[in-house]
């Protein structure tokens, strides 16, 4: 869960020391400190990490050099700890508009080691990627469409007075997105006894979808960043950013319910049914499993329903939504070697596409470790591992599926768990939707054929669009079901 904020806080990328010329970028004149910035990264007001931004110019003034470094540490479940280091080092020509030449990513510690080093021309980006234990490969990636003002949007609007669009190649998937800052007018604050003028920018990705809030002072000091209303980047003197709070993040954003739900939630066919707040309206959208129906206020009715696929089809399938569940990324490696060897043994001369689905799920369930703290990002690691929380689970569950012509994407929400403290909570949990003739959802961390009606779902394929639910999402009521016939499964642990 805590990987999904990574990509938010590297779209805001600061700092560049304020030095003019006719030939250069506005994102090199704009006024801000010369060294770069540190900001420490709060959730819910406990200190999870750190976050370092800084450009510098080249001796010729011909080149940029923008450096981006994010820590994340957290404790995840009673006894391990999640530790994740990324720097991200882009190379600009320094000119207005001037093009992105190179890229080094380096991601260490929870979701695997590696590193990515790319070269831009205009006929295509060429990124060699390089992991422990593993052959170089050698990417071929679309031109880049990212120029030096995407470096730093924030103080670019503020400097034109007007919005920015441009494109950001992201570090997870290194597809390019459409990012845009537009100006959000101006507050004051009292900072140390002294009342300042703080000037808001308001950043948004095509990928994240999350409006990002920073507020930058009159000498150019970028002093917050809120990714979320729970999510907050701070500025602060190094040593301070730099030390954590190491809070347990599952107990700290979950959400907690009034009573147990009834167990017909734990049936298949199955049902739950809640009140709840703090669901925007974006996000209330009727599906096969879930229905929305507005109260009053902001509060909605939540009725979740689980039940078998009726409709069965062979496969190979197509995939109902152009094909993207059926691709092989860098991320969902349906291609890997390893991974189509596993997908063909395990589905054997099975053409079913739900019984195949199900063979992979319990394949993945019983062979994979569940280890908190010790991920992987991409499905061939997973593979190699085989250890992992549900995002390991899922992503390899998902991967393994399209490698065998079954559409699969990942599912993010929440789902019901009692843990040693025996509060009812909805806790943050990704599984996996499949398409079988017709869309069915699987869980492979516990091992259901299908998801149980506890799953609602908020988002896909990891997506940072569900960080503002975190804290502000309630559940107010629990409302009765009525019980189907089957028997009830039992409640899994985290």
């Amino acid at each position: 869960m805590p990987r999904r904020f990574f990509s938010l806080a590297l779209v805001i990328l600061v700092s560049l020391p304020a030095l003019a010329g006719p030939a250069l970028s506005d994102a090199v004149t704009v006024p801000r400190p010369p060294n770069g910035e540190y900001f420490g990264l709060y959730l819910k007001g406990q200190k999870v990490g750190y976050m370092f931004s800084g450009v510098t110019l080249s001796a010729a003034k011909d080149k940029v050099t923008a450096v981006t470094e994010i820590h994340f540490k957290a404790k995840v479940g009673p006894t391990a700890t999640s530790e994740r280091h990324m720097v991200e080092t882009r190379v600009y020509e320094s000119r207005p508009g001037g093009r992105l030449l190179s890229f080094v990513m380096d991601q260490k510690g929870d979701g695997g080691d590696q590193r990515l080093e790319g070269t831009a021309t205009i006929a295509g980006i060429t990124v060699v990627r390089k992991r422990p234990g593993k052959a170089d490969e050698t990417l071929k990636l679309p031109a880049s469409k990212e120029v030096v003002e995407d470096a730093d949007q924030a103080r670019v609007a503020l400097k034109r007075n007007a919005k920015v669009e441009g494109t950001i190649t992201d570090s997870t998937d290194l597809e390019q997105y459409k990012v845009t800052t537009t100006l959000g007018g101006t507050e004051q604050r009292t900072l140390g006894g002294v009342k300042v003028v703080l000037k808001k920018v308001v950043t948004l990705s095509e990928k994240e979808k999350v409006p990002t809030d920073a507020f930058v002072d009159e000498q150019g000091r970028m002093l917050e960043v809120q990714y979320s209303p729970m999510m907050t980047a701070l500025a602060e003197p190094p040593d301070k950013a730099k030390r954590v709070d190491l809070v347990e993040v599952f107990g700290l954003t979950r959400v907690t319910l009034p009573r147990p739900p009834g167990p017909e939630a734990r049936q298949i066919p199955g049902s739950l049914r809640f009140v709840m707040s703090g669901l925007p309206e974006k996000f209330r959208v009727d599906s096969y499993r879930q229905k929305f129906v507005a109260l009053d206020g902001d509060k909605v009715e939540v009725t979740l329903s689980a039940f078998e696929p009726k409709a069965r089809k062979p496969r190979p399938l197509l995939d109902p939504n152009g094909g993207v569940n059926l691709k092989s990324t860098i991320v969902v490696e349906a291609n890997d070697k390893d991974i189509k060897a596993l997908a063909k043994t395990i589905a054997g001369t099975e053409k079913d596409a739900y019984t195949v689905a199900k063979k992979v799920n319990r394949w993945v369930n019983e062979n994979m470790k569940k280890d908190y703290g010790a991920s992987s990002d991409r499905a061939s690691d997973v593979l190699r591992e085989l250890k992992g929380d549900c995002t390991e689970h899922s992503l390899l569950a998902v991967a393994l599926l399209r490698a065998l012509g079954i559409p699969a994407k990942r599912v993010d929400g929440v789902v019901y768990l009692l843990n040693d403290d025996q509060v009812p909570a909805l806790y943050w949990h990704e599984w996996v939707e499949a398409y079988v003739g017709e869309w069915t959802q699987l869980d492979p961390t516990f091992g259901q054929d299908v998801a149980d009606a506890t799953h609602f779902a908020v988002g896909e394929e990891a997506n940072a669009e569900i960080t503002p639910l975190i804290g502000s999402m309630k559940v107010l009521e629990v409302l009765p079901s009525p019980a189907p016939a089957p028997k009830a499964l039992p409640v899994p642990k985290q």
